[in-house]
């Protein structure tokens, strides 16, 4: 009698079933990212599913991987790719990516990939652009060195307008929705930065301003409006503002590679990100 061939490694399961995220899945979702140590609570995937489509990995009624595409104008965001600890290994990633990556149609394609996720991203093209520094710890009472005031959600639309110049992405009901949760901080002259709720405490982002000094001074007034609560900032790697972080009492937590897929020119901007949405929205 011959013994049955072992399942190829690089093979999802026949018996998984890969189908559109839907609310119902939002539970297994979480126990997914809670297992690969990211704090994200409902609300946080609530605001990504807000502007993404999405697919889920099931095995009988478990959720065991998820891949969501984030829509932004002339760019996708793919995020959330996690693969259950006991999947691992059997082609689900790459299973996942290939029925989230359509998702993006001819956008630009962008993602931040951890380390184990990096090779998988690059045999699908996607190429590195960067870095992504993650700074969280308790925030240390501070004063911005520039003047820096309280916006509202009439501010949002030329607010957005300053973020798609510095980002490339189409945001304005993205960020409307975290304005309406949390605060909104100005620079009448060098740029803007949101402040919200997110997993163990607050995060800061985006952060979009002219230069470095109106960029650290936003970052000062969040410190102060948070002292002594967790806070959370993630930096693309060329900000130059990783010394303002450690001193605002936000250690240098993680280093992640940005990477994108077909990039696209962009015009060039008086305004840059130097804080991101998140990791999932840029």
């Amino acid at each position: 009698m011959t013994a049955p061939r072992p399942r190829p490694a690089t093979q999802p399961d026949d018996d998984i079933r890969i189908v559109p995220f839907e609310d119902a899945h939002l539970h297994g979702a979480l126990r997914l990212s809670a297992q690969a140590g990211w704090p994200h609570r409902a609300d946080d995937w609530q605001l990504t599913r807000s502007v993404s489509e999405g697919v889920v990995a099931l095995l009988g009624d478990d959720v065991v991987g998820t891949a969501l595409c984030s829509l932004l104008g002339d760019v996708a965001m793919i995020n959330m790719i996690i693969v259950d600890a006991r999947m691992r290994g059997r082609g689900l990633g790459r299973a996942l990516m290939d029925r989230v990556i359509p998702l993006g149609g001819a956008r630009e394609l962008r993602l931040v990939a951890t380390e184990d996720g990096r090779p998988l991203y690059e045999k699908l093209g996607f190429l590195p652009c960067g870095e992504v520094r993650k700074h969280q710890g308790t925030a240390q009472d501070a004063r911005p060195e520039l003047p820096i005031r309280t916006g509202d959600a009439q501010d949002v639309p030329a607010l957005a307008a300053l973020d798609q110049q510095a980002s490339g992405m189409s945001r304005a009901g993205l960020l409307a929705t975290i304005a309406a949760r949390g605060e909104v901080l100005r620079s009448d002259d060098g740029g803007f930065a949101l402040l919200r709720d997110f997993g163990q405490g607050r995060v800061l982002g985006p952060v979009v301003a002219r230069d470095a000094a109106h960029a650290a001074a936003l970052m000062a007034e969040a410190a102060h409006r948070c002292a002594g609560q967790h806070m959370r900032v993630d930096l693309p790697g060329d900000a130059g503002l990783g010394e303002t972080a450690t001193r605002l009492g936000l250690a240098l937590a993680g280093v992640s590679t940005a990477m994108n897929r077909g990039a696209k020119d962009r015009a060039p901007s008086d305004f840059k990100t130097f804080g991101l949405v998140s990791q999932a929205l840029g």
